[in-house]
């Protein structure tokens, strides 16, 4: 920049190149780390702002925190000599707002995997509490390969409420300029932004809900369903477009509706975070009743799929359409859609935290009523699988030494205090809900029978023996009011 001189600038190991910008606080700087001959981003706290220099350093501070790999990294904070800088990661690519000022309009598959880890980002920051600067397509770095990445805009202070919502709709508007809107699955993609923008819905979604539809129709696109989408090029969400938009409109207002409708304060076990993925380490295990186990590096849900997860499926498969998008191939044609047994009055009941057969649930409580092919379509829905018999036993195994010692639960909320838990994380394992597992087996009791289908762990209903049940069962159209499914991932 005109009258800033890299010669006057020294900053230790770093080598000043060029001032990208000033404003009335700090310079920005493309410097080189000499002793490892990288390319970095300076930003020095100017001299006239000296005043300002704790309130920098715990800005510092606070982003040095993050570690995610979306995130830019922070590599170091100096004070020395007077200087005040901090070094930080020079993101590879460029920002979606260089692309929108291109005019470059991005494929709709791409697009939502774009929008999909900028919603992981930042629901990363809405657990951890990281309070950040508002979110723009300045902060949004794509490379030539697709890879993702995202400028660390937390600083120091407690994350306000409004935070994600303001993020959510301000990326609603400012990324829709650049869809191509000539590619299948544009529809979808516009009316995802509608609703970040909180429009024809109750209120805007929330990360979580952005990754969840984002997920959705990154699968659609890749694994085509057979439904013939009509052409996107002119539907925009805020048109009517003769039958197509009605359709649309109807299954906003059902959206609409559900998320509308009054819920009860919950209980106070309904507070605590749900937990994430339980990462379980190849090997063998060998459970108390001398079964051998050979498992892969793998990651299982620390708990079951919930009521809320599963409504939100279902609702997708409503935007999309199509009920069988995410069938298994030798699904009974009989079989018409995944409403669980009971659903109207069980989603109802967990909605507003009151009673369902007479126990207290929420949305946060395990689905129950589902049958093998509802579990598998809702994991193949999250990219993910249900465990065989062998994994969900090794991952019992490498939280639990002795699994019969595992309390035994009711049927409670997956985010609730319970004793019900490996030193792992896994939650639910002893009681709780049974849980299905994806492959027939061998029932060791009828070694001449032929192998079945296997349901795990002892449920609310039927405790048995706690973590060790095993049900062998020949019917995957089966459902039970205690009965319910986890998913796996490959390792990351």
């Amino acid at each position: 920049m005109e009258g800033v001189s890299e010669e006057n600038h020294k900053f230790g190991d770093y080598i000043p190149k060029q001032c990208l910008s000033e404003d009335g606080r700090t310079r920005s700087w493309l410097a080189e780390q000499a002793s490892v001959g990288r390319m970095v981003l300076i930003e020095e706290l100017k001299d006239e702002a000296a005043g300002e220099r704790e309130n920098f350093l715990a800005d510092v501070r606070a982003m040095a925190a993050v570690e995610h790999p979306l995130v830019g990294s922070i590599y170091e904070a100096c004070t020395d000599n007077g200087s005040c800088f901090y070094a930080h990661e020079l993101l590879p690519g460029e920002t979606l707002q260089e692309r929108a000022a291109l005019g470059e309009r991005i494929k709709a598959q791409h697009f939502v995997h774009i929008l999909r880890r900028a919603a992981e980002a930042n629901i990363y920051h809405e657990t951890h509490g990281n309070e950040t600067s508002p979110l723009e397509l300045d902060a949004i770095h794509v490379d030539k390969h697709g890879v993702i990445r995202m400028k660390n805009l937390v600083v120091a202070g407690e994350r306000p409420p409004d935070d994600s919502l303001r993020d959510v709709v301000k990326l609603g508007t400012e990324m829709e300029s650049l869809l191509d809107r000539d590619r299948p699955g544009a529809t979808r993609c516009l009316t995802l932004l509608a609703w970040m923008r909180g429009q024809d819905v109750a209120k805007p979604l929330r990360w979580a809900q952005v990754r969840g539809y984002c997920e959705q129709i990154e699968q659609q696109l890749t694994t085509p369903s057979g439904v013939v989408v009509p052409p996107t090029a002119a539907i925009r969400p805020e048109k009517k477009n003769g039958l197509v938009w009605l359709v649309g409109i109807l299954l906003l207002v059902v959206v609409a509706a559900i998320l509308a409708v009054p819920k009860k304060p919950k209980r106070s076990a309904a507070k605590a975070p749900k937990p994430d993925f339980v990462s379980v380490e190849r090997g063998r295990y060998t459970t108390p009743e001398g079964l051998n186990l050979r498992v892969p590096d793998f990651r299982i849900s620390a708990y079951e799929v919930t009521i809320g997860e599963y409504a939100a499926f279902l609702e997708t498969l409503e935007v999309l359409g199509d009920d069988h998008a995410f069938d298994h191939p030798e699904q009974p044609s009989e079989k018409s859609g995944h409403a669980p047994d009971d659903w109207a009055n069980l989603y109802q009941a967990a909605k507003a935290a009151d009673e369902w057969n007479g126990r207290e649930i929420d949305i946060h409580t395990p689905v129950v009523g589902v049958d093998w092919w509802d579990a598998f379509a809702y994991a193949k829905s999250k990219r993910a699988y249900l465990p065989t018999q062998e994994e969900w036993l090794g991952a019992l195994m490498a939280g639990a030494k002795v699994p019969s010692k595992i309390p035994i639960s009711g049927l409670l909320p997956v985010n609730a205090e319970t004793a019900d838990r490996t030193t792992n994380g896994l939650l639910g394992m002893a009681g709780s809900v049974s849980e299905w597992t994806s492959e027939p087996r061998a029932n060791p009791a009828n070694p001449i029978g032929g192998p079945l289908w296997v349901i795990v762990g002892g449920s609310y209903l039927n405790p048995d023996k706690g973590a060790l049940s095993r049900d062998w069962v020949a019917d995957r159209m089966l459902r039970r009011p205690d009965l319910g499914f986890r998913i796996c991932k490959d390792a990351e």
